[in-house]
């Protein structure tokens, strides 16, 4: 504890959670409030730090992506002694008026849409990729492809798998 009376956040850790219930109302309120505002603090630099970290490998995650023939997905690469693995999520959108029409059409030729198509209209990209070639296309007007955020780890000491 601290030599006064007023606790801080590095005494909450070695108490226990019925003595920090305990506390003054204020001293809560306080605490709270501290905590709180070093949360945003850390995400900010946080957030600062990943922009940072995409800004240096975002080009050299690309070019790793081409080579190995992928637009989206995770790839590995070493920068010295540390590991970079690159995320890049892909999102799929599908618009809900085209799909809305291509199941009326699945259904006008006597088959099952449920087979390819969400009762939510969209389609599984499983299921989109398995399709033969002639029924991909008349689904791709409905889809759009959108990459998520850039999601980067750094693995000191490790060398790329």
């Amino acid at each position: 504890m601290t030599i006064s009376n007023h606790i801080t956040l590095a005494d909450i850790h070695r108490m226990p959670v019925g003595q920090i219930a305990a506390l003054p109302a204020d001293q809560l309120a306080m605490l709270k409030e501290t905590a709180d505002q070093q949360l945003t603090q850390a995400k900010t630099v946080s957030d600062w730090l990943d922009g940072a970290i995409s800004l240096k490998y975002a080009e050299r995650a690309a070019e790793c992506r081409h080579e190995a023939g992928k637009d989206t997905g995770t790839i590995r690469f070493e920068d010295g002694d540390v590991t970079v693995i690159a995320d890049l999520a892909k999102r799929i959108d599908w618009d809900q008026a085209k799909l809305a029409q291509i199941a009326e059409n699945i259904a006008s030729a006597g088959e099952d849409p449920a087979e390819f198509i969400e009762t939510t209209l969209k389609v599984s990209e499983r299921k989109y990729t398995a399709l033969p070639e002639s029924w991909r296309k008349g689904f791709e007007p409905a889809r759009t492809v959108r990459t998520g955020k850039p999601k980067f780890r750094l693995l000191l000491g490790e060398e790329v798998r």
